[in-house]
This record gives C-alpha cells, sequence and structure tokens, in this order.
C-alpha cells in the first residue's frame, strides 16, 4: 500500500506547486458561471424555470472536476517520456496498485478543484438548498473525479503524445459534458438527445449533483448512485487494463 500513498502525495506535492493549473481548470467554468449564469438568467427566468445560477453551478462543479480529473492522463505521458514510469514499474508491486495510486491522486486533485469552484460558486450567488446533503455532494464529487481519471489513465496508457491526447480528449470530453444536462434541463428533449443524454454516465454525476446542492432531480437519486458508480468501476477496470499492458 506504501506505493498509492506515495504516487498520491506525489500528485498532491504537484498540485500544489502548479499555481497555473488551478488558475486554467478554474478559468472555463468561471467563464461559463459569469458570462452565461448572469447572461442567460433573466431569459431562463422569464421562461419560468428560477434562478439560472442555481441550475447551472452544479453543473459546473461537475465540469470543474471532470477537466481537472481527465488531464491527470497528460502526467502520465510525460512520466513515461522523462522516465518516471519506468523507475516505477521496475519496482517489485504489481501494477494495479501504481495505477490505483495515480488514480487516487488525480481524484483528490480534482475534488479540491471541485471544492474551490463551488465556493466561487457561493460567492456569485448560488445558495445550496440543505447544507446537510453535503456529504452527498461530496460522494458525486469523487465518484465523478474517479470516472474521468479512469478515462484520463487509460488513454494516457495508450498513447505517447501530448497533442494526440489533447485532440482525443478534447473530442470526447466537450461532447460528454454538453449532453450531461449541466447548461440545459433534460426534459422535453427530441428523442435523440434524450436517449444520449441518458447514455451519458456525466447526466447522473450532474443530477445527483443538483438533486443535493438545488433539491431538483432527473433521475432518481438511487439511480445517480448507482450508474456513476458503476460506470467508475467499469473504468478502473479498463484503466487497469490498459495500464497492465503499458511496454516500456
Amino acid at each position: 500500500m506504501n506505493v498509492i500513498y506515495i504516487l498520491w502525495l506525489r500528485q498532491m506535492k504537484r498540485y500544489v506547486r502548479s499555481k497555473s493549473r488551478v488558475i486554467g481548470a478554474l478559468a472555463q467554468p468561471l467563464l461559463y458561471l459569469l458570462g452565461m449564469g448572469f447572461g442567460l438568467g433573466p431569459v431562463f427566468q422569464r421562461a419560468g424555470m428560477g434562478s439560472y445560477i442555481q441550475f447551472i453551478a452544479p453543473g459546473l462543479i461537475a465540469m470543474t472536476i471532470q477537466f481537472t480529473s481527465v488531464f491527470s492522463g497528460i502526467e502520465l505521458i510525460m512520466d513515461r517520456q522523462f522516465g518516471f514510469l519506468k523507475e516505477t514499474l521496475v519496482a517489485p508491486v504489481p501494477r494495479i496498485l501504481i495505477i490505483l495510486g495515480r488514480i487516487l491522486g488525480g481524484t483528490t486533485v480534482a475534488f479540491l478543484q471541485g471544492v474551490l469552484f463551488f465556493a466561487f460558486c457561493l460567492i456569485a450567488g448560488f445558495r445550496c438548498h440543505d447544507w446537510a446533503a453535503l456529504p452527498v455532494v461530496f460522494l458525486f464529487m469523487v465518484l465523478i473525479g474517479i470516472l474521468f481519471t479512469a478515462i484520463g489513465s487509460a488513454i494516457g496508457s495508450v498513447m505517447n503524445d501530448f497533442q494526440g491526447f489533447q485532440f482525443l480528449i478534447g473530442f470526447f470530453i466537450m461532447p460528454i459534458f454538453f449532453l450531461s444536462g449541466a447548461m440545459f434541463p433534460l426534459s422535453n428533449l427530441p428523442p435523440v438527445l434524450a436517449v444520449l443524454t441518458r447514455l451519458d454516465p456525466l447526466s447522473y454525476g450532474v443530477d445527483g449533483l443538483r438533486h443535493a446542492l438545488g433539491g431538483v432531480t432527473q433521475f432518481a437519486l438511487g439511480t445517480d448512485i448507482a450508474v456513476l458508480a458503476a460506470a467508475a468501476a467499469l473504468m478502473l477496470m479498463l484503466s487497469s487494463y490498459a495500464f497492465s499492458k503499458i511496454q516500456l
């Protein structure tokens, strides 16, 4: 278990030292929060949907965690190119412990980013529906972090260059975000969109956060947790398999 702690600690040190990474991961969600939250707020309210800040904030918290966690896969490519991964893999420990340590570290970093952005949402005017539901909020933040850190690690395990990783992530992650219902309600959608949003695992993470923070839900809370946990477990297995096949 020491290797898990060492890799987790290494991720924490990277996070603390990289101020640009912290600011960069918060810039886009903050732009959406301030620009769209206040810009489209009056339109959303006139449509009888209430405050757009209240609606959009849980989705942007999920976005912050999603982007931070999935880009942890870049660190895997960096470690491969600079030789740290080789030193790790030759250690007499199972590879599954190595990837679990990396995923745990990436999830922790993404969770901290999510908490930090949550604080910005409160400053911007978001109001939590029930503070007693905060443990449920943290549960969904952790599950989203595990899911997308595992996705980033799986992709980083099979790719060798930064440009290809960034292109694939941009092509893959943005549709997942926009289909999650973070920016628009999931009710009364066209049939094709309705199916796609229900196949999107982030939809259940956003819905769970919105239920815990705002008291509004599209799916049942138990369904949100079950689907998100199952998707996270599946991606954990996939990333462990991909990592086990790395050839140095």
